[in-house]
């Protein structure tokens, strides 16, 4: 059964799609993409209308998404973290939530709480003691929040955030791109989104169609 094949790159700084092809489960074609490379540390804003595949490639990146044939280079010991629309938050203590998938303890009290504060939630640096079911209590423009504190506090060697400020008004989202910009400074940041804001925090612009990938 073809599967699309994660490589380890030594040697490589960038991620590369060689002879990728991306499928539906059905084995339709979603996505083609042969000698891209996305380089570090690029910013670079993925666009394109739904339905064109952008999401699936960034799980495909992942190694999340086994449908399809070809190769992705990843750099070795390259550090990635997706963000999703929703962040996952494991119910418990706020601040384990914050720094999933780590485990508890992973990272000092005083760091966490920091970052929190740093994406603009002082109340809730307030409340990392404390137990709930977070994806149900917080709002999602507050989980987007905490999901870029995560990323703060990781420290990603790529980050691909997949509409990740969506809930979040222009200001707010300019705000959270430049911390990343400031915090993150060696980091390579993908971004799908479709705010013509968001075009002055990235470098390059990819825009996806169906069937395959142009970039400009």
């Amino acid at each position: 059964e073809a599967t699309i094949e994660l490589k380890a790159a030594d040697g490589s700084r960038n991620v590369g799609l060689e002879k990728l092809c991306v499928y539906l489960p059905n084995g339709k074609p979603l996505v083609a993409a042969d000698g891209f490379a996305i380089r570090t540390p690029e910013r670079v804003l993925v666009t394109g209308p739904s339905g064109s595949g952008k999401s699936t490639l960034f799980r495909a990146i992942a190694g999340i998404w086994p449908f399809g044939t070809g190769t992705i280079d990843i750099p070795a010991q390259a550090k990635l973290m997706m963000l999703p629309q929703r962040p996952y938050f494991p119910v418990g203590a706020l601040g384990d939530a914050v720094i999933y998938p780590s485990a508890p303890g992973a990272f000092q009290a005083a760091r966490i709480r920091d970052a929190v504060i740093a994406v603009g939630l002082p109340d809730l640096a307030e409340r990392l003691g404390e137990d709930g079911h977070w994806n149900r209590m917080l709002s999602l423009g507050e989980q987007q929040r905490l999901g870029l504190a995560r990323a703060l506090l990781h420290m990603p060697d790529y980050l691909f955030l997949d509409e990740a400020t969506a809930s979040l008004d222009e200001p707010s989202e300019a705000r959270l791109y430049r911390l990343l910009t400031e915090k993150l400074p060696q980091a390579t940041i993908v971004s799908i989104g479709h705010r013509s804001t968001l075009d002055a925090f990235h470098t390059r612009k990819v825009t996806m169609v169906k069937n395959g990938m142009i970039h400009v």
